[in-house]
């Protein structure tokens, strides 16, 4: 790829579809770091082991990502912001952010309005899962069915079961706010908490123990709630094999720089959601770098590299 401006889209999972076998394989699926150029084109980078990832920041502030209209389960029109403005309410500037279909999602199952193409979007059926990170931190969350593979590696989790299918997006929802009320179980997870987390992985035994725990008496809770809709299921979800090494307790150590300024490069030998496990060259250490931090900022592709902590001792 030769020296060019890119928007960054963030990490995307690309992994078979919910009916192919292959996902209940150990090592399904594959992440790629998605551009966009002046002229409105996507690119994709892949982030295999072995990747070398070499970028320098060309601004400081964050633009405009655009926004959706969605038509149906697997169809939607990605719109570029038209003057590339700059982000203001996350990574959108304020009229994208206005008219993207997506933000009404989170009020659908308490009956807020939304437009046809989002309601025949929301009324497939949806998966609700117990997802856990490295560090121990735990959520419930909500998956698409074509999404249901997808949604878990891009949320990075170490282990993660699902617990019910729901008939539609609405359903889902109301069960997923159940057992944030009852149960005690977050929404989210901070990028940054997750990141932190793979600094020090705790034993993935441990956290499979967890999450089982936490899935088993969500379960209970499910079937105790007297709503219709769903069924409580059992499936455990497989996590990449691209995700292992990251996952797996070593001496490893924080990106030392800010993703949001000056130049970087390193080789990437695992990843784990939108976060890396990476080498920069002329150093024999790991660190974990947070690619998400790239999210709507501007980078140039080039044969950059990171600074060496100057004291690399400091780090221990």
């Amino acid at each position: 790829m030769t020296d060019t401006r890119y928007l960054v889209h963030g990490v995307f999972w690309h992994g078979p579809a919910p009916a192919d076998p292959v996902v209940g394989q150990p090592g399904a699926g594959g992440a790629a770091l998605r551009l966009q150029d002046s002229s409105g084109a996507f690119t994709e980078l892949a982030l295999d082991a072995g990747t070398r990832l070499g970028f320098r920041l060309t601004a400081r502030d964050k633009r405009c990502l655009g926004h959706h209209k969605v038509h149906g389960p697997t169809d939607r029109d990605y719109v570029s912001c038209p003057d590339r403005a700059q982000a203001a309410r996350g990574n959108q500037c304020g009229p994208c952010f206005a008219v993207d279909d997506s933000r009404l999602i989170h009020d659908f199952h308490r009956g807020g309005y939304v437009p046809p193409g989002l309601r025949s979007y929301l009324m497939q059926p949806h998966w609700l899962y117990v997802a856990t990170f490295a560090n121990g931190a735990s959520k419930v969350g909500t998956a698409a069915n074509l999404r249901k593979w997808h949604r878990l590696a891009e949320q990075g989790a170490v282990a993660a079961r699902y617990v019910a299918r729901a008939d539609d997006g609405r359903v889902v929802r109301i069960l997923e706010d159940l057992v944030t009320r009852d149960a005690g179980l977050p929404q989210q997870v901070r990028s940054a908490a997750k990141a932190a987390g793979l600094t020090a992985p705790r034993p993935a035994a441990a956290l499979d123990e967890l999450n089982s725990r936490l899935a088993a008496g969500v379960r209970v809770l499910l079937r105790g709630a007297g709503l219709e809709g769903f069924e409580v299921v059992d499936e455990r979800w497989l996590r990449p094999g691209l995700a292992d090494a990251a996952c797996t307790p070593a001496a490893r150590h924080a990106y030392p720089h800010d993703l949001g300024s000056a130049e970087h490069g390193f080789r990437i030998a695992a990843l784990s959601g939108g976060v890396a496990l990476a080498r920069l060259d002329g150093s024999d250490l790991d660190f974990i770098v947070n690619l998400g931090e790239l999210k709507a900022r501007t980078i140039e592709l080039g044969d950059h590299r990171s600074e060496i902590p100057a004291v690399q001792e400091a780090l221990f």
